[in-house]
Formats: C-alpha cells, sequence, structure tokens
C-alpha cells in the first residue's frame, strides 16, 4: 500500500477482500430474552401526544423520529449510558442501539443533547413516567396500595467553590445600607434636602436621589470626567457611588429571592443547595452543591419522583405526595417512611388524605436504651392524667398546664404547644436531674402529635407493620443502592432543578424497565412484597 493511500478519510477505498457476511438483518442478533425488546415493545405502547407537541408544526422533521429518541434516550440510561457523547457511540456501534434505530441514521451529541434538555421538558418527561406507572398498574405489578418513600442527596453540576450563603447577603446588605444612608445624609446636608432611606424600599429610594442628580447634573452644565488626573465634581462622586449600591441592591434581592426557602445556592447552578453528601471523599463533611431526590417505590418499582431543594425530607413528603395524587389519579393506603418525615403536619395531612402512617418517630431507637428509660426528664417517663391533662413526675409531684402558645414550622404551620409547669421545685431532691431551670420544671408539648405519633409507633410495631418496615429497606433504601451503585449515578450532567428532573426521570424509566425484566425472566411477577424470612 502507498502511503498517500492513507490520507483519504474513507476507508472504504481501500478495497480490502472482506466477505459478506450473514445475516444481513440486525433481528437474528437480538437474544429472544434481551431486556431491549421489551423496553421497546413497552415504550410502543405509550402515548407520545405530549412529546409531538413540543416540536414546531413548520420548519424541518427531526433527524431521528421523536418516539425513537426516547426509547434510544431511556434505553441508555438502562445500560448506565448518560453523556450525549457516549450515547452517540453506542449509536453507531451497539447493535442493540441500531436495532431500536430501526435503519435511521444514528443521531450526534448535539441532538440527543437537545432532545433531552429542549423537548423532554418537565412536563412531557413526567407524562411518560406516569404512563409506563399506569402501565404496570394495569398489569397488576403496582396496586396503589404501599408507598416506600425515601430521599438521597445526589451533586449538581456546578462548582464547589462558587456558594453564596443567606446570612453573607443579609450581613453585606445591612452594611450597604448603612453607607448608602451615610451618603444621602450627606447629600441632605450639601443641598439642603430631605431625602431619605428605608430597608423596606431602598432600591426605590437610591433610584429618587440618582433621578434627581442627574436633573441637577443637566440644570448645572456638569461634565463627567475620567482618568488620571481629572478631578471629578460632587454630584458625579455621589452618582457612581449610588449606582454601586443600586447594583448591588439588585444583586442582593435577586439572592434572597433564589434562597425563600434555603440558605444558600451555587452561582454554577444557582437552584442548587450546598448540602452534606454521603460521598465524601475528603472525610471533612464538606458541603456540595446538590439535590434532594425523593422516590415512592412500590413492588420494586419506582412509582414517583421529586427534586427538592430542601437540606431535610420533612418537607418534601406532602408535595410529593399531592403530586404522585394529581399525575397517577390514585393516592395509596399505606405510606412507609422513616424518621426523616415524621411531623405534625405530615401526620395531619395523612390523617385528611385517609393515609396510613408507618413513619418511625425520631426517637424510637433512643426509646430503646436504657439511659432513656431512665432519664426522668423526659414526658415519656412521666405518668399521664387524662383528667386532669397533667403529669406525674418521679417525685410524684404535678405538673399542670399553665397556658399555650404556637410554634411556626419552615413550610409555615402552626403546631400549638401546651405548656405545663410542676407546682413546687424549690425543695425536689430529683430537680438537678429533671431541670437546669432556676425556677419550676416546664414542659411544652403538641398533644396533637403526641397523640398522631403514638398512632404511628403501634402500626410499625404491629406485624404488618414490621413486615412492611423490612421491605422499606429491601424496596426504597435497594433501589437507590442499585441507581447509585450498580447504576454509578451520583452526580448530574444537567443543570437546572427542571433538567436535573428530567435526568433523573430517565433513569428511573430505566430501572423500571430492567427491574420488570429481571421480574419476567425471575418469574417473580406479582409479588410485590418480600416475605418475611422465619428464624430457623
Amino acid at each position: 500500500m502507498r502511503l498517500t493511500q492513507l490520507h483519504n478519510r474513507n476507508y472504504t477505498e481501500f478495497n480490502d477482500n472482506y466477505q459478506l457476511v450473514l445475516p444481513l438483518s440486525l433481528e437474528g442478533l437480538i437474544p429472544k430474552d434481551d431486556s431491549v425488546r421489551l423496553l421497546s415493545h413497552i415504550l410502543e405502547g405509550l402515548n407520545y401526544t405530549k412529546l409531538y407537541k413540543a416540536y414546531s408544526s413548520t420548519g424541518r422533521k427531526p433527524a431521528v423520529e421523536p418516539k425513537i429518541m426516547f426509547k434510544i434516550m431511556t434505553y441508555a440510561y438502562s445500560q448506565n449510558i448518560y453523556s450525549s457523547r457516549k450515547i452517540e457511540k453506542a449509536c453507531h456501534r451497539d447493535i442493540n442501539f441500531r436495532w431500536l434505530l430501526a435503519g435511521v441514521s444514528a443521531p450526534d451529541h448535539v441532538t440527543i443533547s437537545r432532545f433531552r434538555r429542549h423537548y423532554l421538558s418537565d412536563d412531557v418527561i413526567e407524562d411518560l413516567f406516569y404512563q409506563l406507572v399506569m402501565t404496570l398498574f394495569e398489569e397488576g405489578e403496582v396496586l396503589f396500595e404501599n408507598a416506600f418513600i425515601d430521599g438521597t442527596k445526589i451533586e449538581a453540576n456546578a462548582n464547589k467553590y462558587t456558594f453564596v450563603w443567606k446570612k453573607v447577603v443579609l450581613k453585606n446588605e445591612g452594611k450597604m445600607l448603612g453607607k448608602a444612608e451615610k451618603l444621602i445624609t450627606e447629600i441632605n446636608l450639601t443641598e439642603i434636602k430631605d431625602f431619605s432611606i428605608a430597608k423596606e424600599t431602598a432600591l426605590q429610594d437610591i433610584k429618587a436621589v440618582l433621578t434627581w442628580l442627574q436633573l441637577q447634573k443637566e440644570m448645572r452644565g456638569i461634565e463627567f470626567v475620567h482618568g488620571i488626573g481629572k478631578k471629578k465634581s460632587a454630584i458625579q462622586k455621589w452618582m457612581e457611588q449610588l449606582e454601586e449600591f443600586k447594583e448591588r441592591k439588585n444583586s442582593y434581592d435577586i439572592s434572597k429571592e433564589r434562597m425563600k426557602t434555603r440558605n444558600s445556592y451555587s452561582k454554577t447552578d444557582p437552584e442548587a443547595t450546598f448540602m452534606h453528601m454521603k460521598e465524601d471523599h475528603m472525610r471533612n463533611s464538606q458541603l456540595k452543591p446538590g439535590y434532594n431526590v425523593q422516590i415512592a417505590v412500590e413492588s420494586e418499582y419506582v412509582t414517583g419522583v421529586g427534586i427538592f431543594q430542601d437540606r431535610t425530607d420533612v418537607a418534601t413528603l406532602i408535595p410529593m405526595l399531592d403530586h404522585m395524587k394529581e399525575k397517577s389519579g390514585h393516592k395509596y393506603t399505606n405510606i412507609i417512611a422513616d424518621s426523616g418525615y415524621e411531623s405534625e403536619e405530615n401526620y395531619l395531612y395523612l390523617e385528611k388524605e385517609k393515609i396510613n402512617p408507618y413513619i418511625k418517630p425520631q426517637s424510637y431507637e433512643r426509646w430503646k436504651k436504657k439511659s432513656f428509660k431512665n432519664d426522668i426528664s423526659r414526658h415519656e417517663n412521666m405518668t399521664y392524667i387524662e383528667e386532669g391533662d397533667a403529669y406525674v413526675c418521679a417525685n410524684n409531684r404535678i405538673l399542670w398546664p399553665v397556658g399555650t402558645h404556637h410554634k411556626r414550622s419552615a413550610s409555615g404551620y402552626r403546631a400549638r404547644l401546651t405548656v405545663y409547669e410542676c407546682e413546687d421545685c424549690s425543695v425536689c431532691s430529683c430537680k438537678c436531674q429533671c431541670t437546669k431551670a432556676q425556677g419550676n420544671r416546664r414542659m411544652n408539648l403538641s398533644k396533637t402529635f403526641i397523640a398522631k405519633r403514638k398512632k404511628s409507633y403501634e402500626n410499625i410495631t404491629s406485624k404488618k407493620g414490621i413486615h412492611l418496615r423490612i421491605n422499606r429497606s429491601i424496596q426504597v433504601e435497594g433501589a437507590f443502592g442499585v441507581l447509585k451503585n450498580d447504576y454509578q449515578f451520583h452526580r448530574f450532567l444537567t443543570r437546572g432543578k427542571d433538567n436535573v428532573k428530567t435526568e433523573f426521570i430517565l433513569l428511573c424509566l430505566g430501572y423500571n424497565i430492567n427491574k420488570l425484566h429481571g421480574k419476567i425472566q425471575k418469574e417473580r411477577l406479582g409479588q410485590p412484597l418480600h416475605p418475611i424470612k422465619e428464624a430457623v
């Protein structure tokens, strides 16, 4: 071969003598029990009206039909392939992807990325996801009976060091307003004016002063100067400082708007919140930008997905269940969750919706300890007198209700607390073990919360409750174990809450189809719960 032939980019011109290999069709190369066949069959039966509406009715036809693109994306996520460039490569080289393409040319990474970001919008991908859930329901795999709820933190595609903290913003804003007030006082003394600035209307007040200064500049014919050796007039100095204050105030307002329900965000992904992650390779408890991902699992399938900016789980339960009911048209009979979801507001919501709570109390593990049972300061270790609504302490002193007050949660819920005070602790020999207060012992308790917690405790300690709790650790925690470890999904590729949700729902779609495939092959269909293994 001459060297000049190697300069040809079309390698088929080398005329190497290769024989034609049969079969020409890919159909014979795909095993009969391959999950790609199941995926194609299930996704073929979905309604793609919303997806096709996302495309413009005018203009050129998409390079790859949207339904085929959706199959490609779902199968890629089911095979741990997330990068658009790696999906493009798989479409060229993998026979399963070629089979899904059905003779269509493989899309490039730009087309794949655009499809994921723009056409699989929040509403479109959720519609397709809940259609799959309803398909599983029609097949008897999902019953809408037991929802196992859990959450995890997944790192955002954002710089770890471009953080903005709410406390810092408020502190800097206060300093800036102090400087602005001082400057306006100077303007008032010099120009004999009565301008003022208030925290609530600071931006409007600064703009009013700037408008007056601009008018004075034009009336007095003042020319603004710049550069070394040029002396600025007082009006120019004032205007430049106020313009800086205005820009800073705008920036602070934007930051505060973003942090209405949280305390931080990342500049490279403003919708991500700084959180503690389980993956802490530096072992220094470093906060990283991420999202709180919530899922509901039933019969080992993911039946609900929620992306939240909250660092804790307690405020995610109600919006998660409301959204699932809206999208699927069904509500669950039982909710099984860990202690991170326990709150009076959540208990009352479940009672209102006629859903049985199987939520582990936050102090459940401590209740088992001997140190807790010997702690005489705990109201759980006191005797409650229902008739007089009072508690009897370890020294037989009575704590009577003396008043009430309300406590507001971060979500805005107001819990009513009853204040109990001991009749006399002055000469009590147990006071040092019971309270550090100078006066009598006081307790602030919510009677509603205590009653609802008691009901949930009875549920989780029943035979059915124990069965459900065991299944929770297998099903929902097992699902996160597969998604994060087996699927190696530790960090989002896209930015923004909606794009992140699209990405995670694609992952759950692939997970559900793989789970259905595994159940079919192992003949485990129709088994929503794992049985309890009897002790030998």
